[in-house]
């Protein structure tokens, strides 16, 4: 048998290696938000719990540019600086995978959601470590062919992990799923990953080694997006932009796969809806881009991203129509039938949808390029990405959430309404005359902590009770936990900038921050009462401080520029 070849080596043979390695991230991704979550609703778990799990898995995504410095310092050159750990987390991802097959589902959903988050936070160091690699060896002709073809090896991953496994589940059930996955992975490592060759970095490019550099990166590359991000008046529009729903998301999440279980569809119906709403959203992708090119991204961003809620309402009037408001159990003595004209408006939505979301896909990222900064591009570009996994992962939770609490109709109408809220930034993501900054980061850097102090302190109130929220608390929280997030990042990434400036308000910032994301925790460990008290208030008291400081050091950078 000839050896394989060194895919590195040719124009077609990078194509094929870049779409193999991202069908792996896409084939998780599937398997879990389609397959998994089809099986969990048969098995009678609540859709508040698969909305956690789904989200869940898409958290690691949100932070994983904490992972390149660590990427970038640590390698091995005999290995392959970008080859090494792509072998490394795709061993680990198949170890994860196969862990689970021993576990008892439904019983076990917590260890399941506990091992799927280790496993997907290999599938982010992977991301990284494949972007990386591209970034090095794609020629400049053919990188934007490459994004195409590796967001289509996405989309046919996840085809791949939730139509294929829900195809082939009679044969091997949910456990064999697990090998099924981890077979793919293994397939691709030994044929594509193994044989690659990267070039020998030259001695003047290779990092020091050694925790030390990994933090000094880390500390490097909070500046560089803090500055980045508040620089021009796109790119901090930008940072909302990112943070928004990115339209109506519901069919495009765990409420869609939830829904066809409902109405009575087998495997075989949700595995050919979850293959055909991906080939058509693969499809809308190109279409999406290359009209956005000819007519103007933020022209034709603005009606695909208002398309993305039609076929959410359209959903919703059909289930009013047919008076399917809360979710039933699939295990109910007494089973509902839904009318095959039901059955078929999902099909409608779910098809629309995919059309919709297509068309925005490749449009959307491409908008946060206009106002990327060049000389911190992977730095900016890689944060917005993430911030949009972190949009993904707080919407499939509140949303499983809020269909216990409000039923269908009322979480699609709030999905359909949120969808388009992300349209009040889009008219300022306008590129600047200098990327590097117009004078009013300290301005914005001043802002951004007082709105943060705010919503910190009006935490207190809504915790003790004192607003009657009802059934809209799902939302809320999920709210409040993005204000916790997002200052937890301010403070961390702020006190990298503030430097010698605030050396004190800056170690108090950092030293908050882990407390802040822990509040995340707070619907599982109600124990903690005082810590979500405090936490709140010495966040509040400290972007507050930091609220009336100058922030001379973004002023310095932006007058330099």
């Amino acid at each position: 048998m000839p050896p394989i070849p060194n895919l590195l080596a040719t124009r077609l043979g990078r194509l094929t290696a870049f779409f193999f390695l991202y069908v792996t991230e896409g084939i998780p991704l599937g398997f879990a938000a389609t397959a998994v979550a089809t099986q969990l609703r048969r098995q009678d778990v609540g859709p508040a719990e698969i909305g956690a799990f789904v989200g869940s898995f898409y958290l690691p995504w949100a932070f994983k540019w904490a992972f390149g410095p660590f990427i970038d310092v640590f390698s091995s050159e005999r290995l392959g600086r970008r080859r090494g750990w792509i072998l490394g987390t795709q061993l680990m991802m198949m170890l994860t995978l196969l862990a689970c097959t021993g576990l008892n589902l439904p019983a076990q959903l917590g260890v399941l959601t506990g091992v799927l988050l280790i496993h997907n936070s290999f599938g982010a160091m992977q991301d990284v470590a494949i972007d990386a690699l591209a970034v090095s060896t794609l020629h400049e002709d053919e990188r934007g062919l490459a994004n195409g073809v590796m967001f289509a090896g996405a989309a046919i991953g996840t085809a791949v992990g939730g139509s294929g496994v829900l195809f082939m589940m009679p044969l091997f059930g949910l456990k064999g799923g697990f090998v099924f996955v981890a077979g793919c992975i293994a397939l691709v490592t030994v044929f594509i990953v193994l044989p690659l060759k990267e070039a020998r970095t030259p001695i003047a490019e290779r990092r020091a080694a050694g925790l030390a550099s990994a933090t000094r990166e880390m500390k490097q590359f909070s500046m560089e997006a803090f500055r980045s991000f508040l620089g021009t008046r796109g790119a901090f529009a930008g940072l909302f932009f990112a943070l928004l729903p990115a339209g109506a998301m519901s069919l495009g999440l765990a409420l869609q796969s939830n829904l066809a279980v409902e109405v009575g569809m087998d495997d075989n119906s949700v595995a050919w809806l979850n293959l055909w709403s991906n080939v058509v959203s693969a499809a809308f992708m190109v279409i999406g881009g290359w009209v956005s090119d000819r007519y103007g991204r933020r022209r034709t961003l603005f009606v695909y991203l208002a398309l993305m809620s039609l076929p959410v309402l359209y959903m919703m009037g059909a289930l009013i129509e047919y008076q399917w408001i809360m979710p039933v159990s699939p295990n109910d003595t007494v089973k509902r039938l839904a009318a095959p004209a039901l059955v078929t408006a999902v099909w409608i939505a779910t098809l629309t949808y995919a059309v919709a979301q297509g068309l925005m896909y490749g449009t959307r990222s491409a908008i946060f390029m206009d106002v990327t900064n060049p000389a911190v591009a992977a730095t900016q570009f890689t944060a917005y990405m993430a911030m949009m996994n972190l949009a993904i992962a707080y919407s499939a939770t509140w949303q499983g959430i809020a269909i216990e609490a409000l039923g269908y109709p009322k979480t699609l109408l709030i999905d359909a309404v949120t969808g388009v809220l992300c349209l009040a930034v889009l008219p300022f993501i306008k590129p600047a005359a200098n990327k590097a900054g117009d004078g009013g980061g300290a301005a914005r850097a001043r802002r951004l902590a007082a709105v943060l102090a705010l919503m910190c302190l009006l935490y207190l109130p809504y915790r003790a009770g004192w607003w009657n929220v009802g059934s809209a608390a799902p939302i809320f929280e999920t709210l409040f936990t993005l204000v916790f997030v997002s200052a937890a990042v301010f403070l961390a990434a702020g006190s990298a900038v503030l430097g010698d400036t605030a050396t004190t308000l800056g170690r108090m910032g950092l030293a908050l921050a882990p407390l802040l994301l822990a509040m995340y925790l707070r619907r599982w460990w109600p124990q903690g009462e005082l810590l979500y008290y405090a936490v709140p208030v010495l966040g509040a008291l400290v972007l507050a401080a930091q609220a009336r400081l100058e922030w001379q050091v973004l002023r310095v950078v932006q007058a330099a520029a």
